[in-house]
């Protein structure tokens, strides 16, 4: 199992072409036999982005794999993950059993 972070959108200014909100999203699953068990995060992250600064980069020319960078150093990447692994594994032992006897 490996999280998978993804970015669905980036809203930006169009002043300046700084991104100002990414909307992210973390997502894993496990097959056991014939069940797929998942779990997933989804959020945004705030950015005050300064046109100025050494390291700024225009939204023309963000990566994916950049903008995933800013939003796990802006959440506790580490807890996103260990709770979409906690999702998982209930979903492989849930509290309630449905079904019926007959």
């Amino acid at each position: 199992m490996a999280v998978t972070w993804t970015i669905s959108t980036l809203e930006r200014n169009s002043s300046d072409d700084g991104v100002v909100v990414a909307h992210w999203r973390a997502s894993d699953s496990e097959v056991v036999g014939e069940d797929t068990h998942s779990g997933s995060s989804y959020g945004t992250c705030s950015f005050t982005p300064d046109s100025t600064a050494d390291g700024y980069t225009a939204y023309a020319d963000i990566t994916e794999a950049q903008a995933i960078g800013w939003v796990k150093a802006d959440v506790d990447a580490d807890a996103i993950e260990e709770s979409i692994a906690a999702q998982i594994e209930a979903s492989k032992a849930p509290a309630v059993a449905v079904g019926t006897p007959w």
